[in-house]
């Protein structure tokens, strides 16, 4: 039995040898084919052996402290997908939320040792060995005495024996499951029973809510809570969620617990009292109140766990980076960095940058040995020339201050590596930031390799060696990207959020998750949050060029628009004006009376005429792509046309104004490539 549970939750893809003949729980939940190996992660206590091998494949560890316990089982690193696997396969299966402590009961009565294993009673004061001498499988508890001999290690001095015994009267002799770790026995008899208390005592800890139980739906509880809230803690551990973001989860994970036990309490009271009293009424409206509060609460923390969303809102910290301004006597420095300079070089610079002007001769020059001492020595309006080198950083670029950051020779010249793990690479918050002639390496990356917080920030020339999302263009930020090549993005290359304003313009953006994703923000969602949340602001869209790129190589689509669901009210309109809101499946030589239509205006109209949207030529990816996000800009503004029309009718406003494409967000696209995404050209995300 305990061969099944350790080989069906094992890693690995070598295959396991034969399986000696299982009864019981074993036969019925036969898992194939079996793999071997619980741990390789090179732990020299961990001991991987076939099945037909005695002793136990659990590693071991000692507990520190003044007191001599024996060895327990290590049971706390297991892998993302080992858990995973003991949920889905073995404990909760399809059950319902209603169901967990049914299923979690039936899974241990199958796979627990009733008696004769020993555990250290493990809280917050003190640990103490105790031997369990029976199993209580619905109430999750354990039956067990004082181990002999006494055993106890407490921050208390007063935590006699005497006193433990009547501690553990006042409790029946029984302790919760969860908090027993359960001694090392190198036979390999307890190792199933280990495991399966370390998955109880883990979920309890980090996936169940108190709240789970209440909610149903046509989801199994696996998929719809076990799963993401389990990929979100592995995330967490790992390093891949902004800092700012899981302080924000476990804060509303505290709200939630608090105005959950307010909302109990109050319904309670609410249940022995029967009158239709004054006090009633007002305890009911209350209960409203705070059912209110948690429902909201709630969505925030579904929208952190589910990793699409996550990926998708992203995690909007407001940067604190405050701007100097200009220097007290007003003066511009020069900034020279270089770890060590040859005098021909020195020449050089002399004659290409620092002695172009006729005033040149007067300007300040510092030298630095590393650009990030170099940033953040600027003042506004300061100049930043790095030599050819490798440079190695461990901070943050965090630039507040309108400057040029340049470097001198090609990208490949100039190489700044971000090292140790951290948010960001680059913060930009200037009014007017340049960066040129450099290439940026990331590792270890939480969030994307370049963030536009505010400000206009330039880059041309440049290489960025993505790990995370690659140029975050936040709300109200300007960012413009000119004959530069962005690659190696998990996420999106670029990643424009509502409100701000992207051009991109003979650039190459590659091998990443998704070439462009582009954020629409609901400017109307039934179940919108509160203003305040990050995740549901409200902007206007974004303002987008994109002229002779070549997006190329993304596992997904080269550019997706993200966009909220349209609700009952724009699909009423799109059924009352079905055929005046269908979008063009293919130009035809009427394109510019039917962008006339729907009021694309000037900018689109200039983009057509000049792409030759016209008449769509051969099967060539890069029209092909360019009139698919034509295209899908068309039927959008269609439709935002009729809804408003309909809207300003229930207000006795009969005009309404079409020339919507005077905001829309595709400004100028034309002569871009698309070439070999896994997806296509196109595609929209609607949530």
């Amino acid at each position: 039995m305990a061969d099944e549970l350790l080989a069906g939750i094992g890693l690995g893809s070598e295959a396991m040898g034969p399986e000696p003949k299982r009864s019981g729980w074993a036969a019925e939940r036969e898992p194939a084919p079996l793999e071997k190996g619980l741990f390789q992660d090179g732990d020299s206590s961990s001991d991987c052996r076939s099945d037909d091998s005695p002793g136990s494949r659990l590693p071991s560890v000692v507990l520190q402290g003044k007191t001599a316990f024996p060895e327990m089982f290590q049971t706390s690193h297991l892998l993302l997908y080992e858990r995973f696997r003991a949920y889905q396969d073995y404990i909760l299966a399809d059950c319902k939320a209603s169901e967990v402590g049914e299923f979690t009961a039936e899974f241990l009565e199958k796979v627990l040792e009733p008696s004769g294993w020993r555990a250290v009673w493990h809280t917050n004061v003190f640990k103490v060995l105790v031997e369990v001498t029976d199993v209580d499988f619905v109430a999750l508890k354990a039956v067990v005495r004082l181990a002999e001999p006494y055993l106890c290690e407490s921050q208390v001095s007063a935590f006699t024996m005497e006193c433990m015994r009547e501690l553990l009267d006042l409790k029946g002799q029984r302790l919760p499951l969860q908090e027993l770790w359960v001694v090392f026995d190198g036979s390999g008899a307890f190792d199933q029973t280990a495991l399966a208390i370390e998955h109880v005592r883990f979920f309890y800890q980090h996936i169940w809510r108190s709240w789970d139980e209440e909610e149903e739906d046509e989801y199994d509880y696996f998929v719809r809570c076990v799963e993401p809230r389990l990929r979100l803690h592995y995330d967490i551990l790992e390093d891949r969620v902004p800092s700012g973001l899981v302080a924000d989860y476990h804060s509303l994970l505290s709200q939630c617990e608090g105005i959950y036990r307010s909302f109990l309490n109050l319904r309670s009271s609410l249940s022995a009292c029967g009158s239709d009293s004054e006090q009633e009424n007002i305890s009911m409206v209350e209960g409203l109140k705070l059912y209110s509060e948690m429902e909201q609460l709630k969505q925030k923390l579904k929208l952190i766990e589910n990793p699409l969303l996550r990926y998708v809102f992203g995690y909007q910290k407001n940067s604190d980076i405050q701007a100097k301004g200009v220097r007290p006597d007003g003066q511009k420095v020069t900034h020279v960095v270089s770890s060590t300079m040859m005098t021909g070089l020195l020449q050089s610079l002399l004659r290409d940058r620092l002695c172009q002007e006729p005033c040149a001769e007067d300007r300040e020059v510092q030298f630095h040995s590393d650009p990030l001492s170099a940033i953040n020595a600027c003042y506004e309006g300061d100049t930043v020339i790095v030599c050819p080198g490798h440079y190695v950083v461990h901070g943050t670029f965090s630039i507040a201050d309108s400057i040029q950051l340049e470097g001198y020779g090609l990208p490949d010249d100039v190489v700044i590596e971000k090292r140790g793990k951290g948010d960001s690479f680059v913060d930009c918050t200037g009014a007017d930031i340049k960066i040129s002639s450099m290439k940026f390496v990331q590792h270890d990356a939480v969030e994307g390799i370049l963030t536009i917080h505010r400000g206009r920030t330039t880059v041309e020339s440049c290489v960025l060696q993505c790990e995370t999302t690659g140029v975050t263009v936040r709300t109200s930020a300007e960012f413009v990207m000119k004959t530069s090549d962005l690659y190696g993005a998990k996420g999106a290359g670029v990643e424009v959020y509502p409100g701000s304003t992207c051009t991109l313009s003979d650039s190459g953006i590659h091998h990443c998750k998704e070439g462009i994703l582009i954020k629409v923000s609901a400017s109307s969602r039934r179940w919108a949050l509160p203003r305040e949340d990050f995740l549901d602001e409200h902007y206007g869209i974004p303002r987008i060029s994109m002229v002779n790129n070549v997006i190329h190589n993304n596992e997904g689509y080269g550019v997706v628009l993200v966009k909220p669901t349209i609700f009952s009210d724009l699909q009423e309109d799109a059924q009352d004006g079905a055929e005046e809101n269908k979008a063009p499946t293919a130009p035809t030589s009427g394109e510019a009376e039917a962008a006339a239509r729907v009021g694309l205006g000037e900018p689109l109209q200039c983009v057509a005429g000049r792409g030759g949207l016209g008449a769509r030529p051969g099967p060539s990816e890069q029209v092909e792509g360019n009139w698919e996000i034509v295209s899908e800009l068309v039927a959008a503004s269609t439709q935002k046309g009729q809804m408003r029309k309909k809207r300003l009718s229930e207000l006795g406003i009969t005009q309404a104004d079409d020339d919507l494409m005077s905001q829309e967000m595709f400004v100028s696209i034309m002569g871009n490539q698309f070439k070999w995404n896994g997806k296509g050209s196109f595609g929209t995300f609607l949530f």
